[in-house]
């Protein structure tokens, strides 16, 4: 009797230690999948910033919108790899509680980058702002001038020399603006053209 007994005890200590064993690289591997989960959603969140930002600019600019912008909530689901069965239930039920708090996040972006057009629509664009004051100068002017000029007459907006002289340059690849140089320094000016090129783009 002693013999049977002790073979079943044996048996059961090897699977005890087998488990314990199993539980204890399953812990780690969810600590080591949890990081990288919490650094990709770092990197992440930068880059929906990052691509908030790049929108602004480019309303500001004026251009058109790309029509392959990527939705902020794409990449935010990190597939978990494959494993057993008491591997995989911890994981589906951080997936699910990680669902849960990125969503009101989701629905926060949702509603502020709504907001954002619907802001900036009511207001003109810095593309027509330019060229209205560059409409309303009878001499040349430079960036720097523009923009000063520009955020004396509107201080509610964030107006920066970079994004005038990139707009400027816009204008003149249009044609909607002249660039002449004088020395070093770079002048705008309207084009002498400008009205019988947009009447004769009408006619055609």
């Amino acid at each position: 009797m002693s013999e049977t007994a002790t073979g079943p005890t044996a048996l059961a200590s090897q699977y005890s230690a087998q488990v314990a064993g199993d539980l204890e690289r399953n812990l780690k591997e969810q600590e080591r999948i949890g990081g990288e989960i919490e650094a990709l959603q770092a990197q992440l969140t930068a880059l929906q910033q990052d691509h908030a930002i790049l929108v602004n600019v480019q309303q500001a600019l004026g251009l058109p919108a790309s029509p392959a912008d990527p939705s902020p909530a794409s990449g935010a689901a990190v597939p978990a790899p494959r494993r057993g069965k008491a591997a995989a239930a911890p994981a589906r039920k951080k997936q699910a509680q990680a669902g849960k708090s990125a969503a009101p996040a989701r629905k926060r972006n949702r509603k502020s980058t709504a907001e954002a057009p619907a802001a900036q629509s009511a207001q003109p664009t810095l593309v027509d702002l330019v060229r209205e004051h560059l409409t309303g100068q009878s001499e040349p002017r430079s960036a720097a001038e523009i923009t000063t000029a520009l955020e004396q007459l509107h201080p509610e907006r964030i107006v920066k020399s970079t994004v005038v002289r990139t707009t400027l340059e816009g204008l003149v690849a249009k044609n909607q603006a002249q660039r002449t140089k004088q020395g070093t320094s770079v002048y705008y000016t309207t084009p002498d053209t400008a009205a019988p090129a947009d009447s004769s783009e009408q006619s055609g």
